[in-house]
This record gives structure tokens, sequence and C-alpha cells, in this order.
């Protein structure tokens, strides 16, 4: 089955719902994503969006913010042009239908997390990105131009490859013609074409044994446009959330948003002292680079399992109000946090680099566009601010509709794309070898690639992850495309280029801290 659209969308997060909301005004949109039509990144966000609304913060202020946590590797023009378009940005989302927090007075209740000098994240409870969802996605079920296709899986994008054409890093203008989609109702592979497509398919957390991320977050389009041969920058500063919530055997993590700590929680050691100072001025309210490389430190050198959240001192009945589902989720393991600790520990949390792109979320191939977590813009450098990820995926989802509806003027579907071709393959009959590779992968990374990283570890890491590489490859050409099948040909894929860049990165900065190297910057592409 073929089928032909305007703009096609891959998926459903704030980027890309918000991207299909802009250009169905100017022909068809198909969106497309994997599991359900609101499972994605975005639905997990805790914390909020970060934007100025009111004095005394200022956008200066919010740039100074944004460049000290990137440290020193941000595009300064980048932050400024998404800060300074943030404002009408969130005036968007609230015509859209989303509620954020007010106070009595009418204004926003805008909270405060580490690394912002001033309160200025909006805020729906703590299920902002739920919020989010539901809002977008009742505008785009009642938009007749959208087509919503759930638990359809994209396994790659099609360029001139596919028309029996050599393409190599060094191709130029390599072409995006749309797609192949595996349609997990039917399991047969469609070709949809498309003049542009947009990708939007958030981050990669279960490339590592432990993650707050939703189980859809797979590196699938960082994996995809990288075997297209698409530039990909960055990917050495994968974040690691400083609190996911210690509960053995919950996979992914339960994450205590960082807004916990900007409402007042305290992080200490499990002999009930803080040590945060230690580390930073801003104790526990400092960036996440540093909070969670702190705590590593900490349970490394006492030999411990997590730290202890202090949230004892708090008003409850406001506790209850700004996070019940943090509260409903506490107390499920009767942990009372008036009286309780919360025990934390880091765990992967969001990618900050990604798919190279401009300021209009053009990648390196023609008429393919990035946006949210899969992309690298620039915004976030070598650390992300926290709740900058949200307003990055809607200033950009914003900019790439633009370009995009002047591009399909211009642009026609290509003719000649052949049909998926799986002949030779088939089911597999030991699913075992999927599960164990998984978890090799998974295991590779989180002792090797994680928090804190050397030479030797990044380099065992890669011997190891080429032997799953091949292996994996050769049973991706004799067996019948899945799900499964295909999210750990990404996360090899994304796990390859975290180590490759990360090898080549020989300073300690940001998120990517190594115990060979003294700091300097410079940017790092594949």
């Amino acid at each position: 089955m073929t089928k032909q659209v305007d703009f096609l969308v891959i998926g459903s997060g704030i980027g890309g719902l918000s991207y299909a909301l802009k250009v169905a005004e100017h022909g068809t949109v198909c969106v497309v994503t994997k599991s359900n039509k609101d499972e994605s990144n975005t639905k997990y966000a805790q914390g909020g969006i970060a934007a100025v609304m009111y004095s005394p913060d200022s956008f200066e202020k919010h740039v100074a913010d944004t460049l000290d946590a990137g440290a020193g590797l941000c595009d300064e023009a980048v932050v400024r042009m998404v800060i300074t378009e943030s404002t009408e940005r969130i005036r968007e989302l609230v015509d859209w239908g989303v509620k954020f927090d007010k106070k009595s007075s009418g204004e926003y209740d805008l909270a405060k997390e580490g690394g912002h000098s001033e309160n200025r994240i909006l805020h729906y409870k703590d299920i902002t990105g739920l919020e989010i969802e539901r809002a977008l996605l009742d505008q785009l079920h009642a938009h007749p131009n959208i087509e919503l296709l759930d638990h359809h899986f994209t396994i790659d994008i099609i360029t001139q490859h596919h028309l029996g054409f050599e393409v190599n890093s060094r191709t130029p203008d390599v072409e995006c013609f749309g797609a192949y989609i595996l349609n997990l109702k039917t399991d047969k592979v469609e070709t949809v074409l498309a003049k542009t497509t947009l990708m939007a398919t958030g981050g990669a957390g279960h490339a590592y044994a432990t993650t707050t991320n939703p189980t859809i977050a797979t590196g699938d389009g960082v994996a995809m446009v990288y075997r297209a041969k698409g530039k990909i920058a960055n990917m050495e500063f994968f974040q690691f959330h400083p609190t996911s919530l210690y509960h053995p055997g919950e996979y992914p993590s339960f994450l205590i948003s960082e807004a916990v700590r900007g409402f007042g929680g305290i992080l200490k050691t499990q002999d009930n002292k803080e040590f945060m100072q230690r580390y930073d001025e801003r104790g526990s309210l400092a960036p996440r680079d540093i909070v969670a490389r702190a705590i590593d430190n900490e349970l490394k050198m006492r030999g411990e399992d997590f730290v202890w959240l202090d949230c004892t001192h708090l008003d409850l009945d406001d506790f209850i109000r700004h996070f019940p589902n943090i509260y409903r989720k506490c107390i499920s393991l009767d942990i009372d946090v008036s009286k309780d600790y919360i025990p934390v520990v880091p765990a992967a949390h969001y990618m900050c680099g990604g798919i190279a792109v401009d300021t209009d979320g053009r990648s390196s191939i023609r008429q393919l566009y990035a946006v949210g977590e899969c992309s690298c813009t620039g915004l976030h450098g070598a650390n992300r601010l926290a709740s900058n990820s949200l307003l990055e995926a809607v200033v950009y989802s914003h900019r790439a509709s633009l370009h995009a509806i002047r591009a399909v003027t211009h642009t026609s579907w290509k003719a000649g794309i052949p049909a998926w071709d799986a002949e030779g393959t088939a089911h597999p009959e030991e699913m075992i070898l999927m599960t164990q590779s998984l978890k090799e992968v998974q295991a590779i990374m989180s002792n090797y690639v994680g928090i804190v990283r050397s030479d030797l570890r990044l380099r065992r890491a890669f011997d190891r992850l080429e032997i799953l590489y091949k292996e994996n490859e050769a049973l991706y050409q004799e067996t019948t495309v899945s799900p499964r099948l295909c999210e750990l040909r990404n996360l090899i894929n994304v796990a390859y280029i975290i180590i490759k860049q990360a090898m080549s990165r020989k300073e300690s900065i940001g998120l990517h801290y190594t115990i060979d190297y003294r700091k300097k910057a410079s940017p790092v592409n594949n």
C-alpha cells in the first residue's frame, strides 16, 4: 500500500502535534506514532515549560541561565531566538486549550527549578506534559486535514538509496521522499510518500538500564537519520536526571520532578547530612549535570544505592496541590512526604544531542525537518536547563512549519519508489537473542558511558558494542521486521553514536565528564 501526503509527521509529542496543527491549513497531514496516540516523552514531562512571563524576570536572565547551564557550548543566537519567542508560543498553547496553573490573583503560578534564577516554569500540577498532550490532541481530532495513525512503526526514511543509488556521508543533496512504515495492526509495511517529513520521535533513554523515559524512547529518529547519512551532533551529552525514585524492580523509573527541589526539597546523604553545598553554592538547585555528578560521587564514596530528598519541612497541603501525582506515588509505597524522606537516584533522562538542524528545523537531508528531543538545535549546549525542552520543541515546530508550508508549494512526490522488500526474511525462532542483546546494550552504556567516563571505559564499550552491532545486523537482514527488532537496531545505532562522539571529545564539559581530560570547548559532530 502506498499513501501520498503533503506533510508526514513521525511522532506525536508537543513538537509533532503543534507542527501538524499549523501545516494542516496548507495540505494533507499524516501523523504516525508507534504506540498509543498520546504516548510520547511530552506526556511524562512533570515540571513544565520555561518562559519569561512577568518582571522581575527578563529575556536576558533566561538567556544567561541557559548559557550558564550549557557550559559554554550553547549557540547564543539560538538561545536568544528561542527565549524571545517563548512568550508568544505560550499564548498559542493557551489558545489551544492548555490550562496552566494560576494563582488566586489570576497570574500564572510560576515555579522555580535548578539552574533558574527566577520563577518562570509554567505548569499544570505535576502532569504538565499530559495536559499539553490532551489539549493538542483535542485540536488535532477536530481538524479534517489531519490523519493520525497510531500503532504504526516507522522503519526507515526513504532516500535515493532506495532507488539504487549509493548514498554516504559525503553524498551531496540527500533527499527524503517519505518513509517505510510498519502497520502493527496488519503486520504490513506501507510506503508513505511525502513532500516534507518531520522527525519528532523523542529521546533514547532506553539505551541505558535505568531511565525515566517511557518505553517508546528508543532513539528511532536519530538512528533513521544516521542510517540515511544525515548529520548528528552532540550525542555525548546525555542528561541524567538527579532524582528518579529509588524503587528497585520498577522500569522505567518514576521521576521526582526538579520542581520539588525548586519548591524547597533538600538532598541529603543517608546519615541525614546535606551535601550539595560542597559541590556548588546553589546547593540542591544547581544545574542537573552538577547535581547528578555530586549524587553519583556520594554514592560511590559511601557504597550506597540512593540519597534522600527531604521534603518533611514543606507545607503538606501545598505539596499535594503542586505535586499530586508524586504524592500519590509516594503514598502507594508507604512514603509519607510529611514524615519520610524520599529515596532518589540519578537515571538517564534527556538526550541533548541529536539530528543537527538549522533555525528552521531543517536537517542536512532535504525535505526532512526535526524538532524536539531528537534534534540538536544548539539551545542546550553541553547540558539542558530544566524545562527548556518543551519550549524548544514548540518554538522549533513553529519555525519548521513556516518553512515547510513554503517548501510544499514547489516539491512533488517522488516517482518510482519501490515497495518494501521482505523477500528472504522469516519470523525469528529465538526471541531470546533480541532480549539478551538489549540487556547487553543497556549494561554496556550504564557501566561504561554513564555519568562519569574514561578513555578505557569508552574503548571497552565500543569494542563490545561492535560485536552486538554485527550480530544484530545479520539478524535484521534475515528476520521479518518487528518493533522489537527495529528498536534494538536503533538503540545499537544510537549507543554507537554516543560512544563515538564521547571518544572524540577530549575534555570534561557539561554532561560529558571524563577522568582523563581537563576542560576546554569545541563542537563534535559524527
